[in-house]
């Protein structure tokens, strides 16, 4: 693993630091799955594959190769949501909604189903010293969100603004942190409406030196990156903002 920092040389914010990890495809098999919530499976997964497995970044994405048998397998990005080398399991949480062909898999798989999963190809970890956190997103980005919030030091001040279909939803966290969760209950109808986000973000007192993570659907994501850059007037140092998805194109 090759580290590139990428910081202003006169300056104490955030910076990333761009990881680069050799790339491999990884033949997976599933020891457990699990309905988390009424709208999230989470499934195990184990081989001696992952003997090298590497994933720095609570955000990194891992390529699942959906009908891996064919010449242009389809492909589909998703969060380690946690992982043992030690013991050989990567755990991954896939919210259901219209069945597209990871969420088909992920309904119909049982232990002992097969899955090929490349990468990550690399990590984009934001450093510095700080210890309060705002994440904003969807279902989409629990996996993420829960990854931070249980990696989170003893020190660490988090606000999650998490947007659901139904209370059933809400997920619990294992963390030393201090951690707020604010769970936006909305339905799938209205995943892409920027509007219940806005609002609860413009409820909060953000703290100062806050680093503000975001990640949604593609507009809500936009949306909410300009409210805090130009209303807000913070920093894009401080902020990290991605769109999950996007309404009306094919997904996962």
């Amino acid at each position: 693993m090759t580290v590139e920092t990428l910081q202003d040389d006169t300056s104490s914010l955030p910076f990333a630091e761009r990881l680069n990890i050799p790339l491999k495809r990884r033949s997976l098999t599933v020891v457990a799955s699990v309905r988390l919530t009424p709208h999230m499976q989470r499934v195990t997964l184990t081989g001696e594959d992952l003997a090298d497995f590497q994933s720095p970044g609570f955000d990194d994405n891992v390529k699942l190769l959906l009908s891996a048998d064919d010449e242009d397998p389809i492909r589909r990005s998703y969060t380690p949501r946690s992982f043992d080398v030690a013991t050989r399991e990567l755990v991954l949480d896939f919210a259901l909604h219209d069945a597209g062909p990871a969420t088909q898999w992920a309904l119909s798989a049982e232990v002992g189903s097969s899955l090929v999963v490349g990468g990550p190809r690399g990590s984009r970890v934001v450093r510095g010293n700080f210890i309060n956190w705002l994440l904003i997103g969807d279902e989409t980005a629990l996996p993420a969100i829960g990854r931070k919030v249980e990696e989170a030091g003893e020190a660490d001040r988090i606000t999650v603004i998490a947007g659901i279909p139904t209370p059933e939803d809400q997920q619990a966290f294992e963390t030393p942190a201090d951690v707020t969760c604010h769970w936006l209950c909305r339905t799938e109808e209205h995943a892409a409406d920027p509007a219940p986000f806005l609002a609860a973000v413009k409820a909060l007192d953000i703290a100062p030196e806050t680093f503000i993570w975001i990640a949604a659907e593609a507009q809500v994501a936009q949306t909410l990156k300009s409210y805090v850059l130009d209303d807000l007037g913070v920093n894009p140092a401080w902020i990290k903002s991605s769109g999950y998805w996007t309404k009306g194109h094919a997904g996962k």
